[in-house]
């Protein structure tokens, strides 16, 4: 009898960590770039170079796609997406495609608080979990701030111009302190007197104009990594 009650919690057990396990693996989106990365492998066996990130990254893709399709880039963005998601569909948009080079951006949804309370230690310490990982796997990373913005339409309790100069802080002096290139998008983007994109019809996603600052930005940086 007791090794029957012993068996039946081992299987409760182990049905619950499978539930949470899919309950995870849905939250994270994980499988929205499945065929595009099937595809993307089985047509050239790696990825040039990856661009990970939120809405920001997969309007880009929308708006200005030339940009990626003229540089053999490859957008991995995902809408209302935060670090630690990011983290969770890392092996599978990043490390199984296995680029050369990975354009981290993120901060933007945690800010906003879309997966709970934000707390800067752990958003900077997933970033900090991707670089690792990818270096590991002999990728090189190009980190990128935190965009500017005075308040955000889905979430307008939440101060956030403070906030993300504190993270591109942070970002900043990581990538210094271990020799990554760090692009700051803020600096060239940011409305000094509030802290607000301009370069955005709705306070956070860049119009195309805003994505062609940021592309005259990132793209020397990129192509600068790529030589041998």
């Amino acid at each position: 009898m007791k090794k029957l009650v012993i068996l039946i919690c081992c299987l409760c057990l182990t049905c619950l960590a499978e539930a949470q396990m899919v309950q995870a693996y849905q939250w994270a989106n994980i499988q929205r770039y499945a065929s595009q990365n099937d595809s993307l492998r089985a047509a050239q066996g790696s990825a040039r170079v990856v661009f990970l990130g939120n809405s920001i990254t997969q309007l880009w893709v929308t708006k200005h796609p030339s940009f990626f399709q003229e540089n053999g880039y490859t957008g991995r963005g995902i809408s209302g997406q935060t670090s630690s998601q990011f983290l969770l569909r890392f092996r599978e948009d990043v490390l199984k495609l296995k680029p050369q080079v990975l354009v981290l951006n993120a901060g933007t949804n945690d800010i906003a608080e879309n997966a709970g309370e934000y707390k800067e230690e752990m958003t900077l310490g997933h970033i900090c979990s991707m670089v690792e990982l990818a270096q590991a796997h002999q990728i090189r990373v190009v980190l990128t701030s935190v965009l500017p913005a005075a308040r955000f339409s889905w979430c307008p309790e939440v101060a956030p111009v403070e906030r993300i100069r504190s993270l591109n802080g942070r970002l900043k002096a990581y990538a210094e302190a271990h020799g990554i290139p760090f692009v700051d998008y803020y600096a060239a983007m940011v409305n000094p007197s509030d802290g607000s994109l301009p370069y955005a019809d709705d306070g956070v996603h860049p119009t195309v104009e805003g994505y062609l600052i940021m592309e005259s930005l990132i793209h020397p940086v990129v192509e600068g990594m790529l030589k041998p």
